[in-house]
């Protein structure tokens, strides 16, 4: 199907790689081992905590979660990209790109949601260690999952049903490897579409930086707890439990800056295809290694319940 003016949309397009011809065998390579990683990493972190006794804690059911949603997120935007890496045919029903956009907003935020959540949990160990069992109950640790996956999945239905409202009467071809959002726009028409692009970014932009600054606040009160510790022994120890999951907070929150804030300004397809790569492969690929090599605790379980077998 070629593109085309049209009133009613029924497919679209997904241009994404075709501008890359000659590498996009090697694309395909890269992209499935690093699927594939992503997916071993992430099951030997479930895998881990479910069998290792000892990691039964606040911190690993929600670092779990967390694992849970990167699989179903990779999962939601990887395996049709692999998929057009190798074929000619890069149409995609109007429903199917309805449901990747709704999916991988849902388990994007719910990602965001869940990393606040582990800041939170990492403020009350040391903050408050003496009220940590009672704050951070086997209810109330499920209470603030279930929260994070209903607050992606709102955000996620928000933003579908905005975008798929509007009437798309341009070219059929979207300039991504994904049904994104900037890209959709572009071929809407209508009065409402520059209100509703407002609108939408003010509510992503809102959630990620709400989220950041949570997470801030939360590491302010944990800096000043760990320099009251009176050994330096004590503050290592304190903080070691905190290096994972700030590296990610780093990693997620610095590739979202880049997708997110950049300026306004004529993008080449090229640019916007190698920018969309960092949050939808490399991102997911990065955690589960930033988990395991980073905390000492996981590393040790890891090594006890798989590598003693071998």
């Amino acid at each position: 199907m070629q593109g085309g003016n049209f009133s009613s949309a029924t497919e679209f397009i997904l241009i994404g790689f075709s501008t890359f011809p000659h590498l996009q065998l090697m694309f395909f390579l890269l992209f499935l081992l690093m699927y594939l990683f992503t997916l071993l990493g992430n099951l030997l972190i479930m895998a881990t905590v479910w069998r290792e006794h000892s990691l039964h804690t606040p911190m690993y059911l929600f670092l779990c979660a967390l694992s849970i949603s990167e699989i179903l997120y990779t999962f939601a935007v990887i395996p049709r990209m692999l998929a057009d890496l190798l074929s000619n045919d890069h149409s995609i029903a109007l429903r199917a790109c309805a449901s990747q956009m709704f999916f991988s907003f849902m388990f994007g935020f719910t990602h965001s949601f869940l990393l606040t959540v582990m800041g939170y949990d990492r403020y009350v160990a040391i903050c408050h260690p003496l009220r940590y069992n009672m704050l951070m109950s086997l209810q109330g640790c499920a209470c603030l999952v279930v929260w994070s996956w209903a607050g992606g999945s709102v955000i996620g239905l928000v933003v579908t049903i905005a975008i798929f409202q509007l009437t798309f009467c341009g070219s059929n071809e979207i300039h991504h490897f994904v049904c994104h959002v900037q890209a959709l726009l572009k071929l809407a028409c209508g009065e409402n579409v520059s209100i509703l692009a407002m609108g939408l970014g003010l509510v992503c932009i809102t959630a990620l930086l709400g989220c950041c600054l949570l997470i801030l606040l939360s590491y302010a009160f944990i800096v000043a707890a760990i320099l009251r510790i009176p050994s330096a022994e004590g503050r290592h120890k304190a903080f070691s439990t905190c290096v994972s999951h700030l590296t990610v907070v780093i990693e997620h929150y610095g590739f979202a800056s880049v997708i997110y804030l950049k300026p306004k300004g004529p993008q080449s397809l090229e640019i916007d295809t190698l920018m969309g790569i960092t949050y939808t492969v490399l991102t997911p690929f990065l955690s589960p290694i930033i988990f395991s090599l980073r905390n000492k605790e996981l590393k040790i379980a890891m090594k006890k319940t798989f590598l003693s077998k071998l």
